[in-house]
């Protein structure tokens, strides 16, 4: 397996790390933690030949892009016939636009991004898939120490200040359609503050984040780890929120391509949703994650101390201001399939939430969107040659920490219903 940008051997980091030469299959005791996953017996000749074995998936330096890198890392995509460069991009545009043209054949993408490009919203329109969910949890609304001195600590808080209208407020997500803009949106909305009309929202790529806090850009963000970490440890910023103190258990990211790659080589898409898969399970081991957060740190990778990915990868969490927990909902990437089960109803969330911002002009079939795009019967099928059990029902009603309750059976009366919206 091979990283671009640079590109070098994407074991090189594991090598140094392990020591030169050391067989992988002896890295459950060298890495000190559980058997790596790809022990398990299941091989390429489960899936089918694959119709294209060399590919390019592509990934933006964030914590959760730990399942893509350690499938490459523990030879997992080489288990299942693939051989897989990973290829570190600069932006989300970066990586959306790449996948359109054929230049990558799949990436660590933002859940709504593949909606907005199945929807032709901000670029062209391409039918996508989403194969199967990386991660749940994970992600932060950091603030400004500037505003901590300012009395500034919380939702209410900033409500006030911002109502004065004394100055304008700036806060940064990473792209308009993604995971990131939903959640600040979300929690500014639910806070009484109109993220279009009393404040003013630009896009960041996530690894400038810090930087441009630094030096005074914006007065907040909504980003990815270890981002949000980054800024306490580098004392800019505070979190203010998770985004599972917004929504338990949320989706984030997910493995995509288009709908022609899967049409074209579809013994190709379960092999590498396969590896991805196996590496979830490893890196949901507590006992692997400080390996995994050492390897991932690296400059070929997420470029960050490894003690400043680790520590909210373990649910060490700290805000910056004092405050300390151990949050049980901390970032994960299996849970017993529950993480990469493509649920409908995820989908069908977002949607409702590109109609609330106006990003979608008017309602549409929200549940057969989200069957054209996630890949229920490939990732059942994957799933069940792995061993891995499937929810009886692909969609679920969830309650976020406002109260607010979403069915996605109406979809079109949440979008709707918030009083704050476009």
């Amino acid at each position: 397996m091979k990283v671009s940008l640079p590109v070098v051997p994407a074991d090189a980091s594991r090598r140094e790390f392990l020591g030169r030469g050391l067989n992988l299959g002896l890295s459950a005791i060298l890495l000190g933690g559980v058997a790596p996953a790809f022990l398990s017996t299941v091989g390429a000749a489960d899936f089918g030949k694959p119709e294209k074995t060399d590919i390019t998936i592509g990934f933006i330096p964030l914590t959760d892009c730990a399942s893509v890198v350690m499938a490459g890392e523990l030879g997992l995509f080489k288990k299942y016939g693939l051989n897989v460069t990973i290829s570190k991009e600069a932006s989300w545009a970066a990586v959306r636009d790449k996948i359109l043209l054929g230049q990558l054949d799949a990436a660590h993408i933002l859940y709504g991004m593949v909606y907005g490009a199945h929807l032709g919203i901000g670029s062209q329109k391409k039918d996508m898939a989403i194969l199967m969910g990386i991660n749940h949890n994970g992600q932060g609304i950091t603030l400004s120490n500037k505003l901590a001195e300012a009395g500034i600590k919380d939702g209410a808080s900033l409500k006030k200040a911002v109502m004065k209208k004394d100055r304008e407020y700036t806060f940064a997500q990473t792209f308009p359609t993604g995971t990131h803009a939903m959640w600040l949106y979300y929690w500014l909305a639910a806070n009484g503050i109109d993220p279009f009309r009393d404040v003013k929202n630009i896009v960041i790529p996530p690894p400038q984040m810090v930087a441009n806090m630094r030096v005074g850009n914006m007065d907040g963000f909504c980003v990815g780890e270890p981002w949000n970490a980054r800024a306490v440890f580098d004392r800019i910023g505070f979190t203010a929120t998770t985004s599972q103190a917004i929504w338990k258990n949320h989706p984030e990211k997910v493995l995509g391509t288009t709908q022609e790659f899967v049409n074209k080589y579809p013994n190709t898409a379960r092999a590498m949703t396969a590896a991805v898969i196996e590496a979830s399970q490893h890196i949901d081991a507590m006992a692997n994650r400080a390996s995994v957060s050492e390897i991932i740190g690296g400059k070929a990778y997420v470029n960050s101390p490894p003690q400043v990915i680790l520590g909210r990868m373990q649910g060490n969490y700290e805000d910056g201001l004092g405050k300390k927990w151990s949050d049980p909902d901390y970032m994960k990437f299996f849970a017993d399939g529950e993480v990469n089960f493509p649920y409908l109803s995820h989908g069908v969330w977002f949607l409702t939430q590109l109609r609330r911002w106006g990003l979608l002009k008017e309602d549409l079939d929200y549940l057969a969107v989200a069957k054209q795009v996630n890949q229920i019967d490939l990732y059942s099928s994957v799933a069940k040659t792995l061993g891995i059990s499937v929810p009886a029902s692909p969609l679920k009603t969830e309650t976020l920490f406002d109260g607010t309750v979403f069915d996605p059976s109406k979809a079109a009366a949440y979008a709707s219903g918030f009083a704050i919206k476009a």
